[in-house]
């Protein structure tokens, strides 16, 4: 997961899908249902959602308990590894995000 992220962070590469694996490694460390990511400001704001049973990923969620954040990083690559986790839970999520990149990665090649 490290170098991956220090791959999809360099200079010169962001794209849309780095862009979303970027946002899928926040949202999952912090529990956050929406996030934005401004690379130039060094910022990522980001919606945190404080009661989790009341959160529903596949459904519009109108009365929502959540705290906005705008957090500040001083390198990107730096901050998704320290939101890297350990867990079991964690690592078959890591684990299932590189399975889709790798997919996306052989599909464009095909291409």
């Amino acid at each position: 997961m490290e170098r991956l992220i220090a791959r999809s962070s360099a200079k010169g590469k962001m794209t849309k899908k780095n862009q979303l694996f970027h946002e899928a490694i926040i949202k999952k460390h912090y529990n956050a249902s929406d996030v934005k990511i401004d690379y130039h400001r060094h910022r990522i704001k980001m919606n945190l959602v404080i009661d989790e049973i009341s959160y529903d990923p596949k459904t519009i969620n109108i009365d929502l308990a959540i705290l906005p954040m705008n957090l500040f990083f001083k390198n990107l690559c730096d901050f998704l590894t320290s939101c890297l986790e350990g867990d079991t839970k964690s690592i078959a999520f890591y684990s299932r995000l590189i399975q889709e990149l790798s997919e996306k990665e052989q599909l464009q090649v095909a291409l």
